[in-house]
């Protein structure tokens, strides 16, 4: 056997055994991203997560962004279901506290064309009973959002709910400072 066959052998040798110790082991990082669950996800972004960051619970057909602060979990659970434990981790933070935004149009649809919607009316009301809710036009949360994803994380648990402006968007603030010390704060620098 020539010597460049040999070189030849023993470069391909190297380059599989390359190949082969760059693969991921088996139960490596992309496995275990897979096994954790959504509740765990957000477990896990919550402490990272701060004022102007946003959660959103949206219905299915809510539509999947391209902005770089975008990050989307899919849960094939009801969306109230998935609201629930998601304000639930929320209010256990010591750091965040939620300020929470329905679709205006929710209100003004009918049973009639929507079945259902009653129902969704009042279970939401139930999961955010003691809230202030505030209601905005639906195309002016994709403007707030829009400006929010540019430079902070937009976390949507997308559910398997079918009712139209059913979405419910959370935009994280600070839980132990707030406006008026803010405010104060302001007035006290020179």
């Amino acid at each position: 056997m020539g010597i460049r066959r040999v070189l030849s052998f023993a470069l391909l040798g190297a380059m599989l055994s390359a190949a082969v110790s760059c693969q991921e082991p088996a139960g490596g990082a992309a496995e275990d991203r897979q096994l954790k669950t959504w509740k765990e996800e957000l477990r896990e972004q919550l402490p990272l997560m701060g004022h102007r960051n946003w959660i959103l619970v949206v219905d299915k057909a809510f539509p999947m962004q391209t902005a770089p602060g975008m990050e989307y979990i899919y849960v094939d659970e009801p969306l109230t279901k998935v609201l629930e434990q998601v304000m639930d981790e929320v209010h256990k933070e010591t750091h965040i506290k939620p300020i929470v935004y329905n679709d205006k149009e929710l209100s003004f649809i009918e049973e009639a064309d929507s079945p259902g919607i009653n129902d969704y009316r009042k279970h939401l009301d139930g999961v955010l009973k003691g809230m202030n809710v505030q209601t905005l036009a639906h195309d002016s949360v994709f403007k707030q959002l829009d400006d929010a994803s540019k430079l902070f994380k937009v976390l949507v648990i997308k559910t398997n709910e079918t009712l139209a402006y059913s979405s419910v968007f959370v935009e994280l603030d600070c839980k132990y400072w707030d406006g008026e010390k803010e405010s104060k704060l302001r007035k006290a620098m020179p």
